[in-house]
């Protein structure tokens, strides 16, 4: 891992004043940033090593309420501290915020050990299982988002209807309709590149102000990094310049979703070879590659909760909407729930499943759980589905609903076993309580639907 700033260099600009804060951060169950502004001084003088924060943060919802019935913290334990480990790898400067440095940070017990249902401890112990067999992950997401014509605040007042998006027909790859988006788009790529989050490119996608921007893959948790970075900034700069994005799943029943397609692949870790290209194969694919796709297709139901954590998530799965439906795989098909691309070393496969409200850490965690099982077990690839592949009755479907995605979690011996068990019912617990929260709300539709008529 690598970003922008190291120890003498952050010592050296505190002195100067060039940096006067440093963010410590660490990914919640959201996959939000979460944590502390601390004065540069002081992080230099006393925070290197670890800080501390409330329990209770691994166990709110979107609303921040501390939900009962979680083992990990609760009124029970009377809701004490863990502590945060700085990574001092991820030190990096935060252009578009003034004198502002960021660190990402792992969550620790009071002996220095992970705690285990954090998010970025699930996926480093994924990664860990993957070093131990001989590999190391590499991975790219590409998240899509759509920019408003409208502040946060706005939005809000108006109820986050009849918003006013930044353009109005479909502009996929439209470069007239971007160049009116660019100034924001603009200040989204530069200000990653000097956070050390390096972009590809940015272009217009399927909605009307939907746009995608595309990170370089890296490692695996590098890359989760730079993602909630990335997500965390592109809100701030929007915010600056009076603009609102979202990043929700699917703001608008008539609208394209915001997808988030999950790149990755496995490369030697010590000579950092690309290992699912086989050259002798007739369709390129290595016996590794093709176990680790099969493990992705049999898993695929058991880890649906870790691609689409909310009620909302599930509004996108609708077909001939670009985003898949069903448990398949084809050849550069984006019908299917996952598809290969890219020849030679490049070789890897895309998972399309996720929306762009994934939490990384926890899409990648169960990405690389799903892929090592299916190496271990040595399962054979089923053949690759072409057509459309939404219109295919006989091909299994992908979980439709947060409810039968917590029910194929819940029965999965294999994730108990890999994730462990406690881990599995802290995420269950979570996915329970936004279900239920859901169901005892009433929603505009029902308003609308049986006010006068019901």
């Amino acid at each position: 891992m690598s970003g922008n700033l190291d120890v003498p260099g952050l010592r050296a600009d505190v002195e100067s004043g060039e940096i006067d804060t440093v963010l410590v951060c660490f990914p919640d169950m959201q996959g939000r940033l979460i944590g502390k502004r601390v004065t540069g001084r002081f992080f230099v003088e006393k925070c290197l090593d670890e800080m501390h924060v409330c329990d209770y943060l691994l166990t709110v919802d979107m609303d921040m309420e501390p939900v009962p019935g979680y083992q990990a913290a609760s009124w029970d334990t009377g809701y004490g501290d863990f502590a945060l480990k700085p990574d001092l790898d991820t030190l990096r400067r935060i252009p578009w915020l003034e004198a502002t440095a960021l660190v990402m940070a792992d969550c620790q017990d009071h002996h220095g050990v992970d705690l285990p249902h954090a998010p970025r401890s699930m996926l480093k112990k994924q990664l860990a299982r993957a070093r131990d067999m001989g590999f190391t992950v590499k991975m790219g997401s590409e998240l899509e988002l759509y920019v408003f014509d409208e502040t946060y605040e706005t939005a809000r007042e108006k109820n986050y209807q009849d918003l006013k998006t930044a353009g109005w027909y479909i502009e996929d790859y439209h470069i007239f309709q971007t160049t009116k988006e660019e100034d924001l788009i603009r200040a989204i790529r530069n200000g990653m590149d000097g956070a050390a989050v390096p972009v590809e490119f940015s272009k217009g996608e399927w909605g009307p102000g939907q746009e995608e921007i595309n990170l370089q893959y890296a490692e695996a948790l590098e890359m989760a990094d730079r993602h909630s970075i990335y997500k965390n900034g592109a809100k701030e700069i929007a915010y600056g310049q009076g603009k609102a994005i979202t990043f929700m799943a699917k703001w608008n029943l008539d609208l394209a979703g915001n997808s988030c397609h999950l790149h990755s692949s496995l490369w030697d870790a010590e000579t950092d070879k690309a290992l699912f290209f086989d050259e002798k194969a007739d369709d390129g694919m290595s016996p590794l590659f093709r176990h680790y796709l099969a493990g992705q297709l049999a898993l695929v139901r058991d880890v649906t909760y870790f691609y689409a954590p909310f009620i909302n998530s599930y509004k996108r799965f609708q077909a001939g909407s670009f985003a898949p439906t069903k448990a398949a795989w084809s050849r550069d098909n984006r019908t299917a729930g996952f598809r290969t691309v890219g020849h030679g070393p490049a070789l890897r496969v895309e998972c399309r499943i996720p929306g762009a409200d994934v939490n990384p850490y926890l899409a990648f965690a169960a990405t690389v759980a799903a892929g090592l099982y299916g190496i271990e077990n040595k399962l054979e690839l089923e053949p690759a589905i072409s057509g459309n592949i939404y219109e295919m009755d006989t091909v299994e479907d992908v979980p439709r609903t947060l409810r039968e995605a917590l029910a194929a979690l819940e029965e999965s011996s294999v994730l108990r076993d890999v994730l462990g068990n406690d881990v599995v019912e802290h995420y269950l617990h979570t996915g329970r309580w936004e279900q239920s929260e859901y169901d005892r709300r009433v929603t505009d539709w029902e308003l609308r639907r049986t006010f006068e008529r019901g």
